[in-house]
């Protein structure tokens, strides 16, 4: 496999993203943003279906439980 030339360096730094990241790091996920990342998650990953939406995935996440 061909090395790629922009991952043998650095990326510089950029302040405004640095700044972003260092706010994320303190704020907390809340219960419902975790359960929208999940709908996303398994919205983004199913087939490539016209019967399968969004909401068709979120109504799913409230009657199918898995086992911990």
């Amino acid at each position: 496999m061909a090395i790629r030339k922009q991952l043998l360096d650095d990326a510089p730094e950029d302040p405004e993203l640095v700044a972003a990241f260092a706010e994320a790091r303190k704020r907390r996920v809340t219960e419902a943003e975790l359960v929208e990342q999940r709908i996303s998650f398994a919205y983004g990953n199913a087939m490539n279906s016209e019967g399968i939406t969004k909401d068709g995935v979120r109504a799913s996440s409230r009657s199918i439980r898995l086992r911990a």
